[in-house]
């Protein structure tokens, strides 16, 4: 992904010379000003509209295939977000409200959530690397991402409306129309999104009931205004809804395909079939509401902003308790519904023109306020003995309710002095109060309430300093630093009436510091055609989050019946661990004539865990974690963990199961036609190096490789339209990304017997797990051929 743009090419007849062609330069708001890519002293990738068009991309989890090192990615049950860089993962039902990237939306923060679900009329994504803070709106150790829709035009009326349809079933139709009601003064901007596909193309095998075809839709609309009544007064506002509907099977894989061991499955799935053993799909209904305004006021060379912003979040989803499909045709299934709501307000105070001619800063004060309810059921099946059939005697549902609320308030500040040309010197600090209170209550019918409460109060001071000399107008280096802090988290989903001291030691977690440390070089050569850029860093944290990743961690968990029992459970549990990152960016874009350019970009994480206590299936006591292929029983966990219902252990293992090295490699060339005409060819090649999923997991690594996209067309060369033909993963290659053990279900089994020729029940039910011949897969996605019209006029 290059941080630069190419120039539109000139027809044939009035061609610049070749060494007339330099970059064009992109301007980014990295350190809340307008300045160049090139002299930011930090890593910021820069992702332009004329990018996601020459790439078409459609949703916003593909802006990763354009930034190496970066991973973006939706959660299966529909709740939130998470995106990942630098090493570190993060797990929206972890981490919750305090994720490792942030993400911004027109300056304010939002959660991921919600950006990743649609993408249309975006102005510019800037991806900026470590920690951030004591600039823009919340702390966030290894990152922020920040989304600029497209702003009303004062003066001009005009358009765009662009259709893709490809042969994988989607139907993608986005456009804008730009109004100046007052010339000069007041402008709307109307955008909207229609998107119909079929998911993730995955299929179910199961016959045991009527099987529904994956489906997804997302319809967005966005009204954005603009008013500037008088010279010093700018004021703009944008509403933006979102409707997202998604139906969708988890990808499945018979676990003898990898471990030749393992017993057949009925039917055999291969990666490449792209099916499922789910008897029913997944039902996620999204909806989204965004307001989001700012002000400012320009005065005697100073300027007081403000930045503000309220969304709300409606989701529900229906996820199977019963992963091994014992039960295909009752409902075992655990219904969410979630109300969030998130306000936020900015002041920010900083100078237009510089302080005695040396001096930039910015001081302010933001408030976030983020309340996220969530009402839920959770099943307890119990089963007929078998000489009645085995199936479900009865559904025991546990109504679970869990509430959440916190306030975070902080007062920051930035001063960068100009030290005559060469040389300037940066500090910024912030102070973070956190506040945050949050609670769990389960209902069963003929069972005591269960409830729990947890709360925090966290003050801290983070810090950035970066320094940095320009040798020329082409060469300049930096070094920063930075100290970053994030709350400790309450993870949503361990429901166990009699919990551990040692199981809640891995659900609430304390609060997570970081430091960071990287220098770097960035230049600009043969006569402005070429920039070259490279950073080399060494990040710190203390309390790092670590998810177990996969399937999840086997624990003894009381459930709801009539009485009490136990059973077998798996959860992702979260260790607060010590990880070190040490890592190289660069990039390098070549445009050596106006037809051709070339952009790589590259980036390596190796990230570690350094002796560090995590949640872990430890059957055998050793104090390492086993290799688990399926369930434990009852008693064979309850030996190995005895009243803590969970094991741990203390090792040294990677903290992100993402490759450590990826790279991105871009080419365009452009050829004048007659009749004022331009044809193009462009290429997109993603290389990813081999990745280690969970060391527990013998089978879920993942060997290099690589993914080719290819488009062409012809277009008009004054932006008017373009017709485009294009094939994504031109190769078809599948690659397993994660793979889980072999699922399993966990239920009460009612004994029983033939007394005289009678079925009987003959006692008390008892914990059973039946583990699956399949395990659960994602994988990359399938090629993809299509053709996209674009048509645009006046204001684009």
């Amino acid at each position: 992904m290059s941080a630069w743009a190419q120039e539109p090419a000139a027809p044939a007849a009035q061609a610049a010379p070749a060494d007339s062609v330099s970059l064009t330069e992109i301007i980014v708001t990295a350190r809340r000003r307008d300045e160049s890519i090139q002299d930011v002293p930090q890593v910021v990738n820069a992702v332009t509209p004329a990018q996601l068009e020459k790439m078409n991309i459609r949703e916003f989890t593909e802006v990763q295939s354009l930034v190496p090192g970066l991973t973006l990615s939706n959660n299966a049950n529909g709740i939130g977000g998470n995106a990942q860089v630098r090493g570190v993962n993060f797990d929206v039902n972890a981490s919750g409200n305090n994720p490792t990237v942030e993400f911004y939306l027109n300056d304010a923060p939002i959660t991921a959530g919600v950006v990743l679900q649609q993408m249309y009329d975006v102005g510019q994504i800037e991806v900026l690397r470590g920690p951030q803070g004591t600039l823009r709106g919340r702390a966030s150790p290894s990152g922020s991402i920040t989304v600029t829709t497209k702003k009303p035009d004062l003066y001009r009326a005009g358009g765009n409306v662009s259709a893709t349809q490809n042969d994988i079933g989607t139907t993608n139709v986005n456009g804008a129309v730009n109004i100046p009601i007052i010339e000069g003064v007041a402008a709307i901007r109307i955008a909207g999104l229609h998107d119909d596909g079929d998911a993730n193309q995955v299929t179910s095998i199961n016959t045991a009931v009527a099987r529904q075809k994956p489906r997804s839709r997302t319809e967005s609309g966005r009204i954005s205004a603009l008013v500037t009544p008088i010279d010093w007064l700018r004021l703009e506002g944008s509403y933006q809804t979102i409707a997202r509907d998604l139906r969708q099977y988890d990808q499945s894989e018979s676990f003898s395909v990898v471990n030749p061991t393992a017993p057949a499955s009925p039917t055999l799935i291969k990666a490449k079939d792209r099916e499922s053993f789910q008897a029913a799909p997944r039902n996620i209904a999204q909806n989204f509401k965004i307001y989001n305004w700012r002000s400012e006021i320009s005065v005697l060379g100073q300027q007081l902003i403000y930045q503000g912003q309220h969304y709300t979040q409606e989701l529900s989803s229906a996820e199977s308790q019963d992963p091994a499909s014992l039960f295909p045709t009752t409902d075992v299934y655990q219904n969410t519904s979630s109300h969030i709501k998130s306000t936020s307000h900015e002041i920010r105070l900083q100078n237009q023109e510089r302080v005695f001619d040396m001096f930039d800063y910015a001081i302010g004060y933001f408030d976030n306020k983020n309340e996220t309810p969530t009402n839920l059921n959770r099943p307890t099946v119990i089963r007929l003995p078998l000489a009645f059939g085995g199936g479900v005697a009865q559904l025991v549902q546990s109504q679970i309710t869990r509430t959440g609320e916190s306030h975070e308030k902080s007062i920051f500040g930035n001063v960068t002095a100009h030290v005559g040309e060469k040389f300037q010197v940066s500090g910024g600090l912030r102070h973070i109060d956190y506040q945050d209170t949050s609670g769990l209550l389960v209902v069963t019918p003929g069972s005591p309430d269960t409830t729990r409460t947890d709360a925090q109060n966290a003050k801290k001071w983070i810090y950035t300093a970066s320094a940095q000399y320009s040798f020329t107008r082409d060469i300049m280096v930096y070094v920063n630093t930075g100290s970053s802090f994030r709350p400790g988290i309450n993870v949503v989903g361990d429901f166990n009436l009699a919990p551990s001291a040692q199981e809640l030691s891995f659900l609430n977690l304390p609060p997570e510091t970081s430091k960071s440390y990287e220098g770097g070089i960035k230049t600009t050569l043969l006569d402005g055609r070429m920039h070259a850029n490279v950073s080399a860093y060494h990040q710190k944290f203390n309390n790092y989050p670590y998810r177990a990743p996969g399937s999840g961690v086997f624990y003894v968990n009381t459930v709801a019946t009539a009485p009490l029992t136990q059973q077998v459970a798996q959860f992702n549990f979260a260790g607060a661990v010590p990880v070190e990152v040490n890592g190289v960016e660069g990039e390098i874009s070549y445009h050596p004539t106006s037809q051709l350019s070339l952009d790589l970009v590259a980036s390596y994480a190796d990230g570690k865990i350094k002796n560090g206590t995590i949640p872990c299936n430890d059957l055998n006591g050793d104090g390492k974690p086993d290799v688990v292929t399926s369930a434990p029983t009852l008693a064979q966990l309850q030996a190995a963990v005895g009243a803590n219902n969970i094991s741990k252990c203390s090792l040294s293992q990677r903290s992100s199961f993402q490759a450590p090295f990826s790279s991105t490699l871009q080419t365009e060339y452009v050829w004048a036609i007659p009749h004022d005409l331009e044809l193009y060819t462009r290429g997109l090649f993603n290389y990813y190096g081999k990745s280690q999923g969970d060391p527990t997991n013998t089978f879920d690594d993942v060997k290099a490789y690589g993914l080719v996209n290819l488009y062409t067309g012809v277009r008009d060369p004054k932006g008017g339209w373009e017709l485009a033909i294009y094939a994504k993963n031109v190769f078809d290659t599948t690659k397993v990304l994660t793979r889980t053990d072999p699922l399993s279900t966990s239920y009460q089994q009612l004994p029983g017997a033939i007394i005289g020729g009678v079925p009987t029940i003959t006692g008390r039910p008892s914990a059973v797990t039946t583990t699956s011949t399949y395990n659960t897969i994602t994988t990359t996605q399938p090629r993809e051929l299509g053709i996209t019209l674009r048509v645009a006029f006046g204001a684009r």
